[in-house]
Parts: structure tokens; C-alpha cells; sequence
């Protein structure tokens, strides 16, 4: 079984079909990205709300009395 010769027509399938294949790579790490950056803000914006919303009500009642 030796080695096939691959025509000019395959072997420039062959590597348009790598560059698509790496392009969609990068395309899901970019999304990928994307959502933990998002992730990671919605996470501080809960915490940020959870820390200062009850610090603020106590406040404010506390002013009141």
C-alpha cells in the first residue's frame, strides 16, 4: 500500500477545508470568551447589589428612627 498522489484540486480542498475548520475554531473560542466575560460582570453586578442594597436599606432606616 504506498502512498496515494493527491491531485492539485484535492489538496487545495484539503486546505480550504483546514482554514474553514480553524476559522470556526476561533470563532467558538472568541464565544466562548465572550460568555465567561459576561459571566463574570453579571456575577460582580449580583454581588455589588447583594453587599450594597442591604448596607443602603439599613442605612436609611436607621436614619429614620
Amino acid at each position: 500500500m504506498g502512498k496515494q498522489k493527491v491531485t492539485a484540486a484535492q489538496r487545495e480542498a484539503r486546505i480550504q477545508a483546514a482554514r474553514e475548520r480553524e476559522a470556526r475554531a476561533r470563532a467558538a473560542a472568541q464565544r466562548s470568551q465572550r460568555a465567561k466575560k459576561v459571566f463574570t460582570v453579571v456575577v460582580v453586578v449580583v454581588l455589588a447589589l447583594a453587599l450594597a442594597l442591604p448596607t443602603m436599606a439599613l442605612s436609611l432606616l436607621g436614619a429614620r428612627s
